[in-house]
């Protein structure tokens, strides 16, 4: 099958068994324009230019017999917004989930006096959905209330506002469709009853966004139509492939990991990072920014967190600081900075780093938090500072993860690690002796997300059960919690989260 991850960074786009074998993948980059607005977009089009020339290069090589492609899936980013036509093609660029220009808009909708929010608003759509609209505009509702109030011409042209992973499925499908997991951005479905495949009328009523445009639902994990002979022909495919319904990139990290059952934790260290584990109820956290969202395996919902800063901390280091003491100022790679960080007893000298440099949202809300080293010395080293990095980014982890078991109501067991960061063996292994767990590093975890959107195409086709799904993700390596490191860092982590706490007020003067 042909699987479809569309990252922030650009789509990933595989070849990969209806059991998760990766038999070839290609990374395609595409820019972000960030405006001073506050505007975050990218061109839609540009995607689906890319995605194709890649399925049509994966065919050309070889590397499986066309006729035996039976099926396409999309993964990617979500709470994200592409404006199409009646035929599907893009009438504006997609507003990613950064985009913050609705804002005024969506405080309109829910804004108010406690932590931003009208509490009766806040709580009406806390019982519907589980979660509310963002004050910021960052999400769907303060997307389409920007095009309808902002841009008329756009508003005008567009038949439906689609999520990037249904705007994928309809340009192979020629169907407009999305799902409640697609959806789960926008708050705009019952998820008290995530089987009733309709938008709950009192909250997209409260929202303001036309109902007429948004897309109809259809359950999640479950095929949306065929390919268009006109698609198959220009790629390639032959007739009667099916595309299955689009998932967000937290569902097919789910099943990408092989941690699919209740409770079976992963964590994602990948330019933002968070921890998730199927869960069986619907359940808020609104002080730590938690939530449960619509899952794949039934009956099963997913605890949706995300903090801002994970491996892009360790890019920044490597981009400025790093680079900046490299005499051709060229930036070292990464497998140099994790060489160098391994010659450094845990905890860095002492040294912690907090990995706030784009704010924070979960465990706590607030955008005007920023990073720092602390605790440095004349003595600190520059082989210190990398490794204060890597551990950082761990405690922001057990920050949260210590807030996903008061969620859940119990201690989470062995971790499954994903993403870029989590190819790096020492990483993981700091990992585990900050949580206190065992983390299996999943094999090639940078494609975690082209591995789970193809087994989801394997349980919508049957051709796998969620039982079988964790021992069809293959371990590259297990790492065990030591002892004495995480005793160390025990001593560093009581520190973490005061140091939050001492200049949080200081993060919101210095942001006026």
């Amino acid at each position: 099958m042909v699987a479809v991850d569309l990252g922030t960074g650009g789509p990933k786009v595989g070849v990969v068994s209806l059991t998760g074998v990766i038999a070839w993948s290609e990374h395609l980059a595409v820019p972000t324009d960030v405006g001073p607005d506050g505007s975050a977009t990218q061109d839609a089009s540009r995607w689906w230019d890319l995605i194709c020339d890649a399925t049509r290069r994966a065919l050309d090589a070889g590397v499986v017999d066309r006729s035996r492609v039976v099926a396409v899936s999309c993964t990617g980013q979500w709470a994200s917004t592409v404006p199409v036509d009646v035929a599907g093609m893009p009438v504006g660029p997609c507003q990613l989930w950064s985009d913050t220009r609705g804002g005024p808009h969506s405080r309109g909708v829910i804004g108010g006096p406690v932590a931003g929010y009208a509490p009766l608003a806040a709580l009406r759509w806390i019982r519907h959905s589980g979660g509310a609209p963002s004050t910021s505009g960052a999400d769907p509702i303060g997307h389409i209330l920007h095009l309808e109030r902002d841009e008329p011409e756009v508003a005008r042209a567009a038949r439906w506002y689609l999520e990037p992973v249904d705007y994928l499925s309809m340009r192979f499908t020629g169907r407009a469709a999305a799902t409640p997991a697609s959806m789960a951005g926008a708050w705009l479905t019952d998820n008290r009853r995530p089987d009733v495949l309709a938008y709950d009328p009192v909250l997209v009523r409260a929202s303001g966004v036309p109902a007429a445009k948004l897309p109809p639902l259809v359950a999640t994990a479950t095929v949306v139509g065929t390919v268009l002979a006109s698609v198959a022909d220009d790629l390639g495919l032959p007739d009667g492939v099916v595309v299955v319904a689009g998932t967000p990139d937290l569902h097919s990290a789910c099943v990408g990991s092989g941690a699919v059952l209740a409770l079976q934790p992963h964590v994602a260290i990948s330019t933002t990072s968070w921890i998730s584990c199927p869960f069986p109820k619907k359940k808020t956290d609104p002080i730590r920014q938690m939530a449960t969202v619509p899952g794949i395996v039934p009956g099963l919902r997913l605890v949706a967190n995300n903090q801002e800063s994970g491996g892009r901390a360790l890019q920044w280091f490597r981009d400025t600081v790093a680079a900046a003491g490299d005499p051709t100022g060229q930036p070292p790679s990464f497998d140099h900075l994790t060489t160098v960080a391994a010659g450094v007893a845990p905890g860095s000298g002492r040294v912690v780093f907090t990995p706030w440099l784009a704010g924070e949202r979960s465990p706590i809300d607030d955008r005007t938090a920023r990073g720092g080293f602390h605790n440095l010395s004349l003595r600190t080293t520059g082989a210190e500072l990398t490794r204060a990095v890597l551990e950082g980014v761990a405690f922001n982890s057990r920050w949260l993860a210590e807030g996903v078991e008061r969620f859940v109501g119990r201690p989470l067991g062995t971790y499954r690690a994903i993403g870029g960061g989590a190819t790096s063996t020492l990483w993981c292994s700091i990992y585990a002796d900050v949580l206190g767990r065992t983390v299996e590093q999943v094999a090639d975890p940078v494609l975690a997300n082209l591995r789970g959107s193809a087994l989801i195409a394997g349980l919508s086709l049957g051709a796998v059960t969620a039982d079988e799904i964790r021992d069809l993700v293959p371990v590259a390596e297990t790492h065990r919690p030591d002892p004495s490191a995480t005793a160390a860092y025990d001593k560093l982590y009581a520190e973490f989260p005061k140091l939050y706490k001492a200049q949080r007020r200081t993060f919101a003067r210095l942001a006026r």
